[in-house]
């Protein structure tokens, strides 16, 4: 299968996003979820087109292609096919949280989630009134899973619904079916919700097999909303652009009784980029799954070499990598001393919640030679 390759360097250092444009010149950045390989050629096509045609403007909230082109992809990777009726349109994944959790939940509510998770999911839950409920997940040494039990004591002392990271970031777990089926019951019994967060789904790697919250059972449809997007699969975050998603009449109609600016706030160059990402970018999409599975591969075969005190479990989905740096003595959060001493741009552990001390997340979408000289400077930091 080809494999997508980065960008070179001296054109990366010429963009002007968050990883590229936050640190000086000497620093390699491999913190937030953005990608160094190029757009694909068909999405590329597409901006141009529209950049040519002038085609500028304001969302038509009529026009469902975007969201008919992820159903067909979601019904051709997952076997899922989410009716666009029961879809909405908005600026990013973030944005379907708070408003889907602004009314499911009242004032001073709790909202489980499952740390280590994803920083923003403090935040969004907060943003929407409510009080976040740490329920962490299980971690027996070889891999980790939901803490279904717990997830059924908070549920049963007051909180109301669970924020599920559906692939896990930043331990890149895929849940199990089993364990979904069992968590749509235990959700359903308490009269509770989940808000799946499915971003990182495109990125599922071979061998593993995504399986979307509202397939895996009846109560899950009545009681779930999934956040998607293809802004990570096709590095898209910039151009603004989800979905919500419903499987029932009671969440469909939460989604049509939003603001029509919770619509108009999406952008038109991100519909019309995602629109052609899942219709024509499927060949690039599964390049850059396979560059990013031999990159895994690459930062294993480094840390063995020259960093084997650092753990790395090999992720079932997306480009990022869960380091546990607790074995150097580097603090309890390790990419500031990375930063400063190799400089090497980590994302900061103990800001996906308490498990993340020790650990630093390393992004992956990049060239082969950019993680083995991040592996030899984090190594010449220890000298």
């Amino acid at each position: 299968m080809r494999i997508n390759e980065a960008d070179p360097l001296e054109s990366l250092r010429r963009r002007s996003s968050e990883k590229w444009g936050t640190f000086p010149a000497d620093v390699l950045p491999m913190f937030v979820a953005e990608m160094d390989f190029p757009l694909a050629p068909e999405i590329k096509a597409a901006l141009q087109e529209a950049i040519e045609l002038g085609d500028t403007g304001y969302v038509n909230p009529r026009d469902t292609r975007a969201a008919a082109a992820f159903a067909e992809f979601a019904q051709d990777a997952w076997g899922w096919s989410p009716q666009v009726h029961r879809m909405g349109v908005t600026t990013d994944v973030s944005v379907v949280i708070v408003e889907s959790l602004r009314r499911l939940i009242p004032a001073d509510a709790g909202v489980v989630i499952t740390p280590p998770v994803y920083p923003p999911f403090f935040d969004l839950v907060r943003e929407a009134g409510g009080v976040v409920v740490q329920v962490p997940l299980l971690d027996d040494g070889m891999g980790y899973t939901l803490d279904l039990g717990g997830i059924d004591e908070a549920l049963s002392a007051g909180a109301r619904g669970v924020l599920l990271c559906n692939p896990h970031n930043p331990v890149g777990l895929v849940h199990s079916r089993e364990q979904l089926a069992e968590l749509s019951t235990i959700v359903d019994r308490h009269g509770g919700f989940v808000i799946s967060d499915e971003i990182h789904a495109p990125l599922t790697h071979s061998g593993h097999t995504f399986t979307p919250y509202l397939t895996v059972s009846d109560q899950a449809r009545d009681h779930g909303i999934a956040a998607e997007s293809g802004s990570k699969a096709f590095n898209l975050t910039g151009l603004k652009t989800a979905f919500f998603v419903a499987g029932s009449d009671r969440m469909t109609k939460l989604i049509t009784a939003l603001p029509e600016e919770v619509t108009f706030r999406a952008g038109l160059l991100g519909l019309i980029a995602t629109r052609a990402g899942f219709t024509h970018g499927r060949i690039w999409l599964q390049a850059t799954i396979a560059a990013i599975e031999h990159n895994i591969t690459v930062l294993e075969e480094q840390l063995a070499a020259t960093l084997p005190a650092v753990r790395l479990r090999r992720p079932d989905a997306s480009y990022l990598a869960w380091l546990d740096l607790s074995a150097l003595a580097w603090g309890d959060d390790p990419a500031q001393f990375a930063l400063s001493r190799a400089r090497v741009a980590l994302s900061n552990g103990p800001s996906f919640g308490p498990q993340g001390i020790g650990h630093a997340r390393m992004n992956l979408a990049c060239a082969p030679d950019t993680i083995i000289e991040a592996v030899t400077r984090l190594a010449r930091a220890i000298e």
